[in-house]
């Protein structure tokens, strides 16, 4: 049985370590590797895009990074219970036109016993910014 440690029910500690994980994945611009931490069957809304299952969220994390250039993110604890986590982020990244964005959001996740995220509901807005603005 697939495990991804650590598992709920999460501490503080453990409840950060998984947002470092989470943190480090999504730098890695690796759609699959990131799949790799969601059910088979995990439940996203992103922005207004809904995604189900590994297969999706390969293809939308494909795409994204051939639009997102130069990705750069941070998440944040926000809080936490047994087997939820809340995370506040922001990320840069550059078009392709050359024009940099930051974005900010918020994300609430939920994970089944092994440790898999089951579901990922994501609250984005985006600013563009001047390169010399970036700081991530």
């Amino acid at each position: 049985m697939e495990q991804k440690h650590p598992l709920p029910p999460f501490t503080l500690e453990t409840a950060k370590q998984k947002i470092q994980m989470a943190e480090d994945a999504w730098n890695s611009q690796n759609p699959e590797k990131v799949s790799l931490a969601y059910t088979i069957d995990s439940e996203w809304r992103n922005r207004s895009t809904f995604v189900n299952g590994r297969e999706e969220i390969v293809k939308f994390l494909s795409d994204k990074w051939k639009r997102e250039l130069n990705y750069k993110l941070k998440k944040e604890y926000w809080s936490h219970t047994d087997n939820r986590i809340a995370v506040r982020f922001e990320y840069e990244y550059q078009k392709k036109d050359g024009n940099w964005f930051r974005a900010y959001g918020n994300e609430n996740w939920e994970f089944d016993e092994n440790g898999l995220m089951k579901k990922r509901y994501a609250s984005i807005n985006d600013l563009e910014i001047n390169e010399s603005e970036r700081y991530l």
